[in-house]
């Protein structure tokens, strides 16, 4: 079979293609439900100081789904543990479950589906790609590992949970159930952040929460992959799109012994690249498939 011809699109039009060749649902479908699923969670929290209709109580950090199963941000957890503070059993039960589901789901599908942050960065994104910003500073995507552990012997030292002065996921759930207050300026200075000063700067390089769920998910079942190399014409729509274009190079370019499944921690299992793939490179797999064998 013959290599398609090589050609390079421009950011500003990613996903043209797909939307011309595909459709539009075809080319948003995983973005309209990873929206529909952030916005879903947003007003679980609401429904009980709105309607008086309890299914998430509590925050981003802290909940108790239908008064009943506790959730518990993992990163709060460990702060709590290393500062010498041993929380009461629901909430380590809490952190336990979002533990187990994370790392047997997908890689930082918290990062892409429940997070409200990335509704944020994603505009980011989207505005920079419209303006034609190419500059970014460049920063070290190992860099947000290093922020885990420094607020991990920070929190030990202070014996304070030190992430959650300045959490803006958390900053940005407060906003939406007691509205806009003190916090608002931490979600303007990461939206203006990877707006002018680094390409998906928060959750690519510093956010400790997704590295955290990095690690978690490691090992997760569910994965991105390639079906076939030689369907990739180089468009580049992928990695312009992707928040974490590295993962994506082993996979497509790669040897022909390498996998070409998304094994990387730091996929966010988004489906973007999926989305604006105009050739269908890509799909959703299991870990466990040497090729890309349709999941959806």
């Amino acid at each position: 079979m013959a290599q398609p011809s090589v050609k390079t699109n421009s950011p500003k039009h990613a996903g043209r293609e797909a939307r011309e060749k595909l459709g539009w649902w075809r080319a948003y479908r995983f973005l309209l439900l990873r929206r529909l699923s952030q916005i879903s969670i947003i007003l679980m929290f609401l429904s009980g100081p709105m309607w008086n209709v309890w299914i998430l109580k509590g925050n981003y950090s802290s909940s108790l789904l239908f008064d009943l199963i506790p959730l518990t941000d993992p990163l709060i957890t460990a702060e709590s543990l290393v500062t010498g503070y041993l929380p009461e059993w629901k909430t380590l039960l809490g952190a336990v479950i979002v533990i187990a589901v994370y790392a047997l789901l997908a890689s930082k599908a918290f990062c892409a589906w429940v997070c409200p942050l990335n509704i944020v960065t994603d505009s980011a994104a989207w505005l920079r790609r419209k303006l034609g910003i190419r500059q970014s500073a460049k920063l070290p995507r190992e860099l947000r590992y290093g922020i885990l552990v420094m607020i991990l012997v920070g929190s030990a030292i202070s014996g304070t949970l030190l992430w959650e002065w300045i959490n803006p996921v958390a900053a940005l759930g407060r906003i939406f159930v007691y509205g806009l207050g003190a916090t608002l300026w931490l979600v303007l200075a990461v939206f203006l952040f990877d707006l002018l000063i680094v390409e998906h700067g928060w959750c690519g390089h510093l956010c400790p929460i997704g590295a955290t769920y990095g690690v978690i998910g490691a090992k997760s079942i569910v994965r991105v992959a390639v079906i076939d190399r030689k369907r990739c014409d180089r468009c580049m729509d992928c990695f312009h799109i992707c928040p974490e274009p590295q993962v994506l190079r082993l996979p497509l370019n790669g040897k022909p012994e390498d996998s070409q499944i998304v094994l990387s921690k730091d996929c966010i299992s988004c489906g973007r690249c999926i989305d604006v793939c105009a050739e269908n490179v890509f799909t959703f797999t299991s870990r466990f498939e040497k090729q890309g064998e349709r999941i959806i």
